[in-house]
C-alpha cells in the first residue's frame, strides 16, 4: 500500500480518490473545507496556495495529484498558477511524483489535424496561455530535478457526476425528459469526449508507472464520433426522439449579456466548430488500450443521471459534485483546495 494525496474532489478528482481506495491505497482527499465523503479516504480541508499547508498534508506521500481548477474562467490567470505552485511545493517537499490533470487549450486550433502531444503550443486566449505557461513550469521543475512530474491531458468531460461539462446535464438530463439538448458549435463535427472514470484511471497509471514521468500524455479516449451521433445514442437509450440546439458565436454573445461567464466560451468555441480528434496512441502503446467503449460509457452516464434525478440532493449517488467544468476544464474550485 502506498500513500496518495489528491488535491481536488470534483468531476475527476473524486473518481481518482474512489479508484485509489478500491485499489487498497492510503488516500487523502484534499479540498477547501474537507467535505469530501469517500468511504476509506481521509478528508482534509485547506488552502492549496499555501505551501505550509500543502507540505504538511503531502508529507509521506508517494504520489500527489493536482485535480484543481480556478473559480471561474475569468480568474484563471490570477488563481490557477498559485494553486499549482502550492501543490508542487508540497509534492516536492515530500519527494512524491506530481501528477497533473491538464486540458487541451494550449494547442490552439488544430486546423484539421489530430491533436498529438508533440504539437507546438499556440494559445489563442489568456486562459490557454495560462495553462501553457503552467505546463512549462512543471516540465522545467522536472528537468531541473526538483520533482518527478507526469501530465495527463483530457478533452471535454462526461461521466457520473459531471453535470456541468459540455456533455453534461444539458444533454443527459434533458434526454431523460425529452427536452432539447443544448450544445455548442457544429454538432456534425467529430469531437473527442473524455470519460471521467477513464481519465481518473489514466492519472493513477501516470502516478504508478516509472516510465510515465517527465512528459505530457493524452489520456485514453474511446472512438470519436460527432456530437450529434453522441446525442442520438443518448436520446435513443433514454427512450426519446433526439432533439438538440447548438449555440454559435452570436447565441453565446447574446446569452453572455445576462450570464457573463458564457462569453468566456467564445475563446474556445473553435473546439466545437472544427474537427476535434485526440490521438492517444502514445498512452495506448505504453500502457495498453484501457478506454471504456463509448456506448458503455454513455449508457453508464445516462443511468447515473437517471438515478440522480430520482434521488434527493442530500443523498445523491457517489460522484455528485457542485463543481463545474466545460470545454475541457477540470472542475471549478476557489483559491483553496476543493
Amino acid at each position: 500500500m502506498t500513500r496518495h494525496v489528491v488535491f481536488g474532489t470534483g468531476q475527476v478528482g473524486r473518481h481518482v480518490v474512489e479508484q485509489l481506495v478500491a485499489l487498497g491505497h492510503e488516500v487523502v482527499a484534499v479540498n477547501r473545507d474537507g467535505s469530501s465523503t469517500v468511504p476509506g479516504a481521509t478528508s482534509v480541508g485547506g488552502d492549496a496556495t499555501d505551501p505550509a499547508f500543502t507540505t504538511g498534508v503531502a508529507r509521506g506521500a508517494d504520489a500527489v495529484y493536482f485535480c484543481l481548477n480556478a473559480g471561474g474562467y475569468d480568474r484563471w490567470p490570477q488563481e490557477f498558477p498559485p494553486m499549482q505552485r502550492g501543490v508542487l511545493a508540497g509534492a516536492a517537499a515530500a519527494g512524491a511524483r506530481l501528477v497533473v490533470l491538464d486540458n487541451l487549450y494550449a494547442y490552439g486550433p488544430p486546423n484539421g489535424r489530430d491533436l498529438v502531444e508533440t504539437m507546438p503550443t499556440h494559445p489563442t486566449s489568456t486562459k490557454a496561455a495560462t495553462r501553457a505557461a503552467m505546463t512549462e513550469e512543471l516540465l522545467e521543475a522536472h528537468a531541473a530535478g526538483r520533482i518527478e512530474v507526469a501530465i495527463g491531458r483530457a478533452s471535454d468531460y462526461f461521466g457520473p457526476g459531471a453535470t456541468r461539462s459540455a456533455l453534461g446535464e444539458t444533454v443527459f438530463a434533458t434526454a431523460l425528459t425529452g427536452r432539447r439538448a443544448q450544445v455548442m458549435g457544429d454538432p456534425d463535427q467529430l469531437h473527442a469526449y473524455s470519460y471521467t472514470p477513464d481519465v481518473a484511471a489514466g492519472l493513477i497509471t501516470l502516478a504508478t508507472r516509472p516510465e510515465a514521468a517527465g512528459r505530457i500524455w493524452h489520456l485514453p479516449v474511446a472512438e470519436t464520433r460527432t456530437t450529434r451521433q453522441v446525442i442520438d445514442h443518448v436520446y435513443r437509450r433514454a427512450g426519446h426522439r433526439p432533439s438538440s440546439f447548438a449555440a454559435g458565436r452570436i447565441a453565446l454573445r447574446t446569452i453572455g449579456l445576462v450570464q457573463p461567464a458564457m462569453r468566456e466560451y467564445l475563446h474556445t468555441l473553435y473546439q466545437f466548430t472544427d474537427r476535434w480528434v485526440v490521438d492517444d496512441s502514445a498512452y495506448r502503446a505504453a500502457f495498453g488500450d484501457t478506454a471504456t467503449p463509448l456506448d458503455d460509457a454513455l449508457d453508464t452516464t445516462l443511468e447515473w443521471f437517471r438515478s440522480a434525478a430520482a434521488t434527493p440532493a442530500t443523498t445523491a449517488p457517489s460522484g455528485v459534485t457542485n463543481t463545474s467544468g466545460a470545454t475541457g476544464a477540470t472542475g471549478s474550485t476557489g483559491a483553496a483546495a476543493r
